[in-house]
This record gives C-alpha cells, sequence and structure tokens, in this order.
C-alpha cells in the first residue's frame, strides 16, 4: 500500500507542476466563488483543470494541454464543439434576435421532431435543464392524480435538488418521498402493495447512471408499468441521458410506454434545454385556454438558439439512422475496450444486457482492491 500512496504522491506533484495556470485561476476564483466552482461535480482534488477552447471532439486547457473529449458533458455535448450544421442554425437564429419575448417559429417544429422520435410525448413543454424537467413532471403527476408521494430508487439522480445517494442531499426538495432498491420486482411490488394508494408516480431513469449506470431489466420496467397503472399512479421516465440510446431511448427499445418522460441534454444541440410531457389527457391540463390551466412560466422556456440548435441537430446530424449507427458503434467500443482491460489485467469489467435485439451497455468497476495506477 505504500508504494501506491507514493505513486499517487508523484502523479499529483506531477499534475500540479504540469497545471500552474489552472491553479492560479482556480485561486482567484474562489474569491468570488465557494471553492472557485459553481458545478460541483467539476471539482476534483487538488483542483480541476480549467479549460480554455474546443473544438470537434478536442479540448485545450488554459496550459496548453491538449485532450481527447471522452466526457461529451454528460451527453449534452453529443455533437462536440464545432459542427458546422448546429453552429450554423445557432448562427441563423442569432441573427434573427436573441430574446423575443413571443412565441417563434422553432418551438412547434422541435416539438414535432422530438414526438416523432419519442410517441409517449403527445403533448410537452419546454425548460431549460433535466432538473427543470423532472421538478415540472413530478409537480404535474402529484396534481394530476391529487396525491403527494413519489416513488423513487436508490441511488438515483433526477437532477440537484432530485438526488438520492447513500446519505442522502440535503438540497432536496422537501416532496414526500418513497424510496426502494432499483432493479428489485418483488421490493417493488410490496411497496406499492403497502402505500400504492398515495403514491402520485414513479420515477425512474432506465439506465441508473448516477449508481453505476445499472440497466433496467425489462421485468423490472414491465412491474413498474403494470403496478403504476394498478393504482392509479403515473409512470415517468427520466430519458435525459438515456434518450441517445438509439432512435427512440430506451422506451423505444423496451416497448415500455410511460406516461409522462423528460428529456435534456443533447437535445438543446449543446445549449441549455429540457422537456416534459406525456399523454395528451396529462398535458391538456397546461392549456392556457383553460380556465383552470396549470401555470408554466420560464423566460428561457422557448429560447430560439437552444430550439434552433435542437431542431438541427435531430434533422440533420442525430437522425433516426444515425441515433442507431451511433448505438452500434458505441457498443463495438465497449466490447473491445473490454478485452483490452482484460488483456492487461485491470480490475475492471463491462457488462451487457439486451432488451428487445438491441445491446445496451452496463459499465459498472466494482471497488478495487488497490488503487488503481496507470500504465508507464
Amino acid at each position: 500500500m505504500e508504494r501506491y500512496d507514493g505513486r499517487l504522491g508523484e502523479l499529483t506533484e506531477r499534475y500540479v507542476a504540469a497545471h500552474p495556470r489552472s491553479r492560479a485561476l482556480m485561486e482567484q476564483a474562489g474569491q468570488h466563488l465557494p471553492g472557485g466552482n459553481t458545478r460541483s461535480v467539476l471539482h476534483f482534488e487538488p483542483f480541476p483543470l480549467v479549460m480554455e477552447s474546443g473544438w470537434a471532439d478536442r479540448l485545450r486547457d488554459v496550459d496548453s494541454s491538449e485532450y481527447i473529449d471522452c466526457a461529451g458533458e454528460f451527453s449534452a455535448g453529443l455533437y462536440g464543439h464545432s459542427d458546422p450544421t448546429i453552429r450554423a442554425a445557432i448562427e441563423a437564429a442569432l441573427d434573427n434576435g436573441l430574446v423575443l419575448g413571443a412565441p417563434n417559429r422553432y418551438e412547434a417544429r422541435l416539438a414535432e421532431l422530438i414526438a416523432q422520435r419519442f410517441p409517449s410525448l403527445e403533448q410537452m413543454r419546454f425548460c431549460n435543464s433535466g432538473t427543470e424537467a423532472n421538478l415540472l413532471a413530478v409537480m404535474t403527476a402529484r396534481i394530476v392524480t391529487g396525491r403527494d408521494s413519489i416513488l423513487v430508487f436508490s441511488g438515483a439522480y433526477h437532477g440537484g435538488v432530485l438526488s438520492y445517494p447513500t446519505g442522502g442531499n440535503a438540497m432536496n426538495v422537501p416532496l414526500d418521498v418513497v424510496m426502494t432498491p432499483f432493479n428489485d420486482v418483488e421490493s417493488f411490488t410490496s411497496v406499492m402493495s403497502q402505500q400504492g394508494p398515495k403514491i402520485a408516480a414513479v420515477l425512474v431513469e432506465p439506465v441508473l447512471g448516477a449508481a453505476g449506470n445499472m440497466v433496467a431489466s425489462q421485468e423490472f420496467l414491465e412491474a413498474l408499468r403494470k403496478l403504476t397503472r394498478d393504482h392509479g399512479a403515473l409512470l415517468i421516465f427520466d430519458e435525459v441521458k438515456t434518450s441517445r440510446l438509439g432512435e427512440g431511448g430506451m422506451q423505444g427499445r423496451t416497448a415500455i410506454t410511460p406516461d409522462m418522460t423528460t428529456l435534456g441534454k443533447y437535445l438543446g444541440g449543446g445549449l441549455s434545454f429540457g422537456a416534459f410531457g406525456g399523454t395528451r389527457h396529462v398535458m391538456e391540463r397546461f392549456d392556457p385556454g383553460h380556465p383552470d390551466a396549470l401555470k408554466h412560466a420560464g423566460t428561457f422556456n422557448n429560447n430560439p438558439l437552444s430550439l434552433a440548435a435542437g431542431i438541427a441537430g435531430l434533422r440533420e446530424v442525430f437522425t433516426r439512422e444515425r441515433a442507431e449507427e451511433f448505438l452500434s458503434i458505441s457498443e463495438r467500443f465497449r466490447e473491445e475496450l473490454a478485452s483490452e482491460l482484460k488483456r492487461r489485467g485491470f480490475p475492471c469489467r463491462f457488462l451487457d444486457w439486451a432488451p428487445s435485439s438491441a445491446c445496451i451497455t452496463e459499465r459498472r468497476c466494482p471497488a478495487m482492491p488497490r488503487p488503481f495506477i496507470p500504465p508507464q
């Protein structure tokens, strides 16, 4: 263990020495930003890299080091940093004004494209992030059902104020939450039998990202669909990240149709975006023409730049065919990477799971028996 600790110390010293400008800028940022940070997930010790620019699939930090961008901004950066089609769409929208303060010609166009990919969204509303989308979907479910409780799964992340890790999250909104293990049909069935009448919605990410990219089994998702219907609760699929898994996301691959779906990330073409929607019966409550219409405000809900980029992305870049090809390429990469890691003896595993005829990835690294030391 001492040998590994010493090696880690050496690597940390090399990292600090190689990134003096990042270190200085982070120290300066700390004067006005707590920890020099405004997004907790981007922090790490001894300090994070400060990026200066990005192009295609590359990044350059302020110390002039270049990297392949493998993070893709948690899939919000699916199109890379300089896709010409996306850039052209943003520039065209920019030429016509930033904040129009009225309905614009992009809204219905993007809604139609999204509905074609995800038929569960018969109607939808736009917002600014996946967090917003999940909050709005949950509140919609509570109003529509007249119930208060939301059922979530241990380890789930549905946004900065809807996060359920071990130990809890002090920043969560104070909802009445029922929690049960993910992928555990027996536990879910038991909870619903006892508390079903008070559950407004079951909120689930079909691939539980924050808890290790665990993929929901077909049996589990079918149980969610059946029991929510039996007990009069809504089933909400959080597909903010998983919508990129093929042309119709996980609901398309598993043939499970939720009552509501939430979206975000790449669907804004790399700009801020969120959407929530579902059956016409649920979403018609937002029709401002109805006397008891639900209020849904948001200055940037119909931001022309995000909508224009989103339209270009779905119509010209991430087409149905490209979405399927992208998933296939990702699978081949996973398989080759798993083979190489095994050959080198690295304690990491990549597991398969195949709903219908498609192979979706479950990527989980078990607790390592020793610190990971990269090859020389």
